[in-house]
């Protein structure tokens, strides 16, 4: 790109800078020095194109042209444990301690779409997330926290659409406007058959629901995200960072086209797609990803997709700091690895974060710990100076080289996934390597190769394989106790015994018939949430009537 056309850029840049909403803040060095909004080059720069400036197509620097200027990032912590009551407790605290949204993490049973006194909940209830069995959960988990006013993210893909559902009815008792609720439900089902494992039915029934929520969200809720496609898991199974992206991506891809298929406009849908990342702990190459990102999914909306709106363009994405990188050796280390995986989110450009706690790798957080990750965040956006320029990195030689190489490997790595369908189809290759076990291959590779360098000592971990003496006494963890679980299944017997059966048998029976239709499911499954019935009985309904799948067996 030439001078004129960069100048031209720039200008074009800073009308809309000053068009934006800034935020009243002191945007100087600690020193007193100004800083300019943006930094480019002055005279010509070849491929500068792919760079661009902030908020202009290909999004490489940011979606924005104000940056963090106009609005920093959400503080949003993933939180939850034991039983509601407990976990409301917690949400109070991050919202008193300056958290900006909700992220609810669910306890095991609950992922799986299984209620607590179910036998294979045994010794499981609240011990790695909340326990929700039914809407009267979510009442008291949401209990004092207007819905309307805050938003929550849900981290929940098998049992995702009974669990909005019942997420409807706690708003609609604290008499919410439904059409405001803003927040974030993660949906994605690839990424469960692809590395989490965490599936209740085969894929085609999953890929029903998603459309039926894509639609009815459309509909009636349209600031609501109804799918946050998940590449956090795909990482922590031991994917590289450039299988990370690719795999993600692909799987947003497959997504756009389920709702082309559903008739649904993609200026209207993409908006409500965002994605979720993981932020390792190689520095440069994080950053690189989530420029990369963003690039590569305007290109493909655009050209391959039709997209015509800007923000059908935009890849907005939340952020989790590596919990594969946190160690129980030395567990301290983990504040210093949390701030450099955070740092590395806010220079790629996330628009929300949470960051683990140190003690994660052993247990759930405590309240201190909890505290510790939340003020990482805050030290950030408070003292370092990071939201004061736009994609301050922008134009370095090293960075702009890894960039462009992890956006060519996604699209070697698309490439192959479109070939392994019947049609072409990013869909059909998804499946078909969900079936052939080929993205679980070739995770399952990455991670040995860096097993084996991790054993010779070529790659090293502080505390775990260099620098192992240590001061460090042991930690005082969290302990979710039994008692959780007693109480949890005592309180769900005594709903079941006290609401109406007969309204509870008849929306689940209403329930099953429109399953065998083509119409929209998501209305039928919010008058079995407000009849209490619980998220076993939703999902053992619809997995009588489509099926359980169970993974191909490979050697």
């Amino acid at each position: 790109m030439d001078a004129a056309d960069i100048a031209a850029g720039r200008e074009r840049w800073q009308q809309r800078y000053d068009a934006a909403r800034t935020r009243d803040a002191d945007f100087t060095t600690l020193s007193g020095a100004s800083v300019d909004p943006v930094y480019g080059p002055r005279g010509d720069h070849p491929g500068f194109e792919r760079i661009g400036w902030p908020g202009e197509f290909p999004y490489t620097r940011g979606l924005y042209p104000t940056g963090y200027r106009g609005r920093t990032w959400t503080i949003r912590q993933f939180a939850g444990f034991g039983n509601a009551r407990q976990t409301n407790e917690r949400y109070r605290m991050i919202l008193a301690a300056g958290g900006g949204g909700l992220s609810v993490a669910f306890d095991m049973p609950t992922l799986m779409g299984r209620d607590s006194d179910e036998p294979q909940s045994l010794g499981e209830v609240g011990h790695c997330g909340v326990a929700i069995d039914s809407a009267a959960d979510m009442d008291v988990l949401f209990d004092g926290i207007r819905l309307q006013d805050v938003t929550t993210s849900m981290t929940i893909s098998g049992p995702a659409v009974p669990i909005f559902c019942m997420y409807l009815v706690a708003a609609e008792r604290q008499g919410a406007d439904l059409s405001k609720l803003d927040g974030t439900l993660q949906t994605d089902i690839f990424k469960e058959y692809i590395a989490q494992k965490e599936w209740l039915f085969a894929p085609e029934p999953h890929l029903r629901l998603i459309g039926d929520l894509m639609e009815y969200c459309a509909a009636e809720i349209p600031r609501y995200k109804p799918l946050s496609v998940s590449g956090y898991h795909i990482r922590e199974a031991g994917s590289t960072a450039a299988q990370e992206l690719a795999y993600t991506l692909a799987d947003g891809f497959g997504y756009v086209e389920l709702g082309l298929a559903r008739g649904l406009d993609v200026n209207q849908f993409a908006p409500g797609l965002s994605f979720f990342f993981d932020a390792h702990i190689d520095f440069f190459e994080e950053i690189a990803k989530f420029r990369a990102a963003r690039r590569i999914w305007a290109r493909h909306l655009r050209d391959d997709y039709g997209a015509t709106s800007e923000k059908a363009l935009w890849l907005k994405f939340h952020t989790q700091t590596a919990g594969v990188s946190l160690t129980a050796q030395q567990p301290v280390n983990n504040v210093v690895r949390t701030a450099v995986e955070a740092l590395a989110a806010v220079l790629g450009g996330t628009n929300s974060l949470h960051t683990n706690a140190l003690d994660e790798t052993l247990a759930l957080p405590t309240d201190e710990s909890a505290e510790i990750a939340l003020r990482t965040q805050q030290v950030l956006m408070e003292e370092t100076g990071v939201t004061n320029v736009a994609d301050p990195l922008g134009g370095s030689w090293y960075l702009e080289e890894l960039t462009d190489r992890i956006e060519a490997e996604a699209e070697e790595i698309f490439a192959r996934i479109r070939d392994l369908g019947h049609d072409g189809s990013m869909t059909a290759g998804i499946l078909r390597g969900i079936e052939d076990g080929w993205f679980t291959a070739h995770i399952a590779e990455a991670a040995f190769v860096y097993q084996q360098a991790l054993e010779k000592g070529d790659k090293r971990i502080v505390g775990v394989n260099a620098h192992t003496g240590t001061v460090t006494k042991d930690l005082q963890i969290l302990r979710v106790s039994h008692e959780v679980e007693v109480e949890q299944r005592r309180e769900l017997s005594a709903r079941k015994d006290n609401r109406d059966r007969v309204r509870v048998d008849a929306a689940l029976r209403r329930l099953v018939e429109v399953a065998r239709t083509d119409a929209n499911l998501v209305p039928a499954m919010l008058d079995a949430a407000r009849a209490e019935a619980t998220l076993g009985e939703i999902c053992h309904a619809l997995k009588a009537e489509w099926g359980i799948y169970r993974e191909p067996a490979r050697f």
